[in-house]
């Protein structure tokens, strides 16, 4: 006589995507520490290697930092 083996369970304290929530944090500070770094060092007066070269692309990148916060947001569960 062959016994029927039980179906398993699902998990349900399966935690996705762990990483989304810190990557998330971490690249909208940063794309907010990039902006606010630009406005108060666009005076003329101080210059940063490379960064200073950028000109107005530099509101670019923070924003793109904050739009792949968005984008890790959308993967946090």
């Amino acid at each position: 006589m062959a016994k029927d083996k039980a179906p398993k369970a699902p998990k349900s304290n399966v935690i996705g995507n762990r990483w989304a929530g810190p990557a998330m944090v971490i690249s909208g500070v940063i794309g907010l520490i990039w902006i606010v770094v630009f406005y108060t060092t666009s005076d003329g007066k101080t210059e940063i290697p490379f960064y200073s070269d950028l000109g107005q692309w530099n509101l670019v990148i923070g924003m793109g930092f904050i739009v792949a916060a968005f984008g890790f947001a959308m993967k946090w569960e």
